[in-house]
């Protein structure tokens, strides 16, 4: 177990955690677009006056590694780097769609043959997106889809599916089958990654620091069927 500085700022939301053993010290959230450059400093000052208060010392730093804005990870992957530069510790990269997905675990009480969809909103009727199981195991790992009627009918005459995040409230139409349900106000946290950083830690699951690069959205375009007018 360990101290661990989490930092999320994959989409608007802008946030940095602190934990010790899995439990939460200190959380910093803001929800203004576009700020992240101005916030990320703030917010990491109050870690660094925490830290010195507490006599601790940084273990790790885990960084929500996309999908999600090139801007927003650029600025949360430079800092993370830095920051494990100069304190000279491990880097740990976590997938944003899998901290949402334990966000809304960490929120709602579901069943467990339920499978879980985080959608990140790609504008128009795009959304980034993976399913998985409540024990967070890839059922379909990371894509970039255009959603039409009938889309994910092969999972949703199967099992029910729990869509939530900024990308699910504008297919509530099109997804209209009995097996999805739909919830709102699930976002990734750094909260929500304290969990999941501290399994790849005791793993030792630690990305390259000189060579880590986020999973930027631009990296799905070319994956994207071209519609039809």
């Amino acid at each position: 177990m360990a101290v661990i500085l989490h930092i999320e700022s994959s989409t608007t939301v802008c946030s940095v955690a602190l934990s010790e053993n899995g439990v939460c010290l200190l959380h910093k959230i803001d929800f203004q677009a576009q700020s992240h450059a101005r916030l990320l400093p703030l917010f990491l000052q109050d870690v660094s006056k925490f830290l010195q208060e507490k006599s601790l010392h940084v273990d790790a730093v885990a960084v929500s590694s996309g999908p999600g804005s090139y801007t927003g990870l650029r600025i949360g992957v430079s800092t993370a780097k830095g920051l494990c530069y100069g304190w000279n510790v491990p880097l740990v990269a976590i997938d944003t769609l899998k901290i949402m997905a334990n966000a809304f675990l960490e929120k709602q009480k579901v069943e467990n043959d339920v499978l879980l969809c985080p959608m990140i909103d790609a504008r128009r009727m795009e959304v980034y997106t993976a399913f998985y199981d409540t024990n967070l195991s890839y059922q379909r790992t990371i894509s970039a889809d255009i959603v039409e009627i009938g889309c994910y009918n092969d999972l949703l005459n199967e099992k029910q599916i729990c869509f939530f995040g900024n990308g699910a409230t504008k297919c509530q139409t099109i997804l209209n089958h009995p097996n999805a349900s739909f919830f709102e106000d699930v976002y990734p946290s750094a909260q929500a990654m304290i969990c999941l950083a501290e399994n790849a830690f005791a793993e030792k699951d630690f990305k390259d620091i000189a060579y880590f690069e986020p999973f930027y959205l631009k990296q799905f375009i070319a994956t994207i069927p071209k519609q039809k007018f």
